[in-house]
């Protein structure tokens, strides 16, 4: 009977052994990680790294509906591989769980987030809405305040072309596509609406 146990233990261990992995941390489909998420919500540099080891994490985080910018967090999440991978988006990510910790980011120091985004398909769009006479970056998540006349001039600008791009798509005429290759905004943490908007400093068109 000992035997038996020992040879049943043994095979276990074989199929655990032989469980795919990938990545540099030999990540498995399922296993827990813990993560930090930086106060840069959005921003052309917005690391994920993994904990402990504070590397880049090489996946994206989904369903973290509760992130707030400004504030940094480690929390824990689950390595999901999709079954079926999708046609046009990742095969792999890491599944919200919970937070661990929430710290609130002290610093001033400026930062950069990219006004005109591309998908495939899809092509390049612009990133900036309006909602109640206040600029949008994302959603119910980030207002763009300014700290001047010249870049309130240059939101407003940026809105109106992105109307007429968005009216293009409900009519027959030729779809109108941004007339620049990107727009890249300086942003801090707007003291007066921490955790709610970005006080932007100044843009840079690409043509």
């Amino acid at each position: 009977m000992k035997h038996i146990y020992l040879f049943i233990a043994v095979l276990f261990l074989f199929a655990c052994s032989k469980e795919e992995t990938f990545g540099p941390y030999n990540l498995k489909n399922g296993q827990e990680v813990e993560l930090s998420v930086d106060h840069r919500y959005g921003a052309i540099n917005d690391p994920l790294l993994m904990l402990p080891q504070n590397k880049p994490a090489d996946l994206s985080l989904s369903g973290f509906s509760d992130r707030k910018p400004g504030f940094m967090y480690k929390v824990k999440a689950k390595v999901h591989v999709a079954k079926i991978p999708l046609m046009d988006g990742p095969d792999k990510w890491f599944e919200f769980i919970k937070i661990i910790k929430e710290e609130k980011y002290l610093g001033s120091e400026p930062f950069e987030i990219q006004l005109i985004k591309s998908y495939v398909p899809g092509g390049p769009f612009i990133n900036l809405g309006k909602t109640n006479e206040q600029y949008n970056y994302i959603a119910d998540k980030i207002i763009l305040t300014y700290t001047n006349q010249t870049v309130k001039d240059q939101l407003e600008e940026i809105y109106q072309h992105n109307l007429e791009i968005r009216k293009s798509w409900e009519t027959t005429t030729p779809i109108v596509i941004p007339k620049w290759k990107a727009i890249k905004a300086t942003v801090t943490h707007d003291p007066a609406s921490f955790g709610k908007a970005y006080l932007v400093q100044h843009i840079e068109f690409t043509l």
